[in-house]
């Protein structure tokens, strides 16, 4: 049962980054060659860098239906994006389901390859974030992963959350999935809502030595 859920929140997740991609590339008023670029860079670009990393098959090439919905998602927003009203808005809450359930995953799949908790948490954060980055950068755009609002944070509180329930809390793992992916999200969006953000660096002036 729970392979099955992490499969679809696997499908789910390429498919909510997918629409992220091509909401970008409606706004940049791209080609629908231009969509499905965008809508495959955002997609599958963080599972991609995940399986690289872990030194197994990359999934979209042994299961080409994460390629499929990419693809799917680019040619409806291709044609349909137009009629949605207020498109940032939408990417930006779509973005923050995509990454609590992309960190979930990602770490998930990160441990069952078998390395340590700390590296299942950081490989499920650079699985829900680097996508994003990528889409962003190919767009022109300042990364959200580069703004002051909580992002990553929100990324690595979910990877975390669900790694240490079930390492040490023995909780079942989908019920720490689902408890995870809710602590993500609602922290990205009080970010959203309010704002959120961490303390930044500020440039001190440098000590004089004689």
């Amino acid at each position: 049962m729970f392979a099955e859920f992490i499969t679809i929140l696997d499908l789910v997740g390429v498919a909510v980054f997918a629409a992220t991609g091509g909401l970008v590339a409606s706004r940049k008023e791209m080609d629908l060659i231009g969509f499905g670029m965008m809508a495959t860079f955002t997609g599958i670009g963080g599972g991609t860098l995940r399986d690289i990393i872990l030194d197994r098959p990359v999934f979209w090439i042994n299961d080409q239906r994460y390629l499929l919905v990419c693809l799917a998602i680019a040619v409806l927003l291709f044609f349909f994006a137009s009629r949605v009203q207020k498109r940032y808005v939408m990417l930006i809450w779509a973005d923050a389901a995509g990454l609590a359930a992309f960190a979930v995953m990602g770490a998930e799949i990160a441990r069952e390859s078998g390395v340590s908790p700390l590296v299942a948490i950081i490989l499920g954060m650079a699985t829900a974030t680097f996508g994003g980055l990528a889409r962003d950068l190919v767009a022109g755009e300042i990364p959200l992963l580069l703004k002051q609002e909580v992002y990553a944070t929100a990324a690595l509180l979910s990877a975390a959350t669900y790694i240490a329930a079930i390492t040490y809390l023995d909780t079942p793992r989908l019920n720490a999935a689902c408890l995870a992916i809710a602590i993500g999200f609602g922290l990205r969006a009080g970010a959203i809502t309010f704002g959120w953000s961490l303390p930044r660096y500020r440039q001190r002036a440098g000590r004089i030595y004689k």
